[in-house]
């Protein structure tokens, strides 16, 4: 499910917006300004930005405008937070790239709704050539592979594996359905070659190479 971060000062609103969130299963991380917002930055890229305006040291709008100006961060969806008393600011923050906004009060379905939409349009144009699962990424394009913004060398079937997993993820995978989709059907070869694949691709993956989980008696799948 995709990462959002959220980047509010106002704690009751910043509850609402993680609460609602997280209920509808998304991934949710919130930062009270923008230092710790700008740290977390540097780890790993969100999926999703909510962005408000009004903020303790550095604004909204000096946030947006620096992540448009990084070739890393420029395409990263952002929904801007306003109070209703600052259109100007709102017109601003859409000038500056901000993919939409909205503005206090706002109920948790309009919230939702614009979230779900904005995600939707961004899937739509990234197409099949760019799979995320948590901090790992494929781009399909180039055959690239990134852990938390690192790149990881992957050979031909490691590469295949995690292909795999990331577009059936949370399914139960048996060996012989990961043989047949990753080596052939004609594959004669013992399942332990899977195992083994796994135990390296895992170590490559480094901590997130945990998200591979072995079902005992069955197979793997991506948690």
């Amino acid at each position: 499910m995709a990462l959002i971060y959220i980047v509010e000062d106002d704690k009751n609103i910043q509850e609402i917006e993680s609460y609602a969130l997280s209920s509808a299963g998304y991934d949710v991380r919130c930062f009270d300004d923008g230092a710790g917002f700008s740290a977390a930055m540097k780890s790993i890229l969100p999926d999703l930005i909510l962005l408000d305006i009004m903020l303790p040291g550095e604004d909204g709008l000096s946030i947006l405008k620096r992540l448009r100006s990084s070739n890393d961060t420029r395409d990263l969806p952002v929904i801007m937070v306003t109070a209703k008393s600052t259109e100007i600011d709102t017109v601003k923050g859409l000038d500056q790239g901000a993919d939409d906004y909205i503005t206090k009060p706002f109920g948790v379905m309009e919230l939702m709704s614009r979230v779900k939409a904005l995600l939707r349009r961004v899937k739509k144009d990234e197409g099949e050539d760019v799979l995320r699962y948590k901090e790992i990424l494929l781009d399909q394009e180039r055959r690239l592979c990134m852990v938390d913004g690192e790149g990881v060398e992957l050979t031909f079937k490691e590469y295949e594996l995690l292909k795999l997993f990331m577009n059936n993820t949370g399914i139960v995978l048996t060996r012989d359905s990961i043989m047949a989709s990753v080596w052939g059907y004609d594959f004669t070869g013992e399942s332990r070659t899977v195992d083994m694949h796994i135990k390296t691709l895992r170590r490559k993956l480094g901590a997130s190479g945990s998200l591979i989980v072995t079902v005992r008696n069955v197979g793997y799948k991506l948690e």
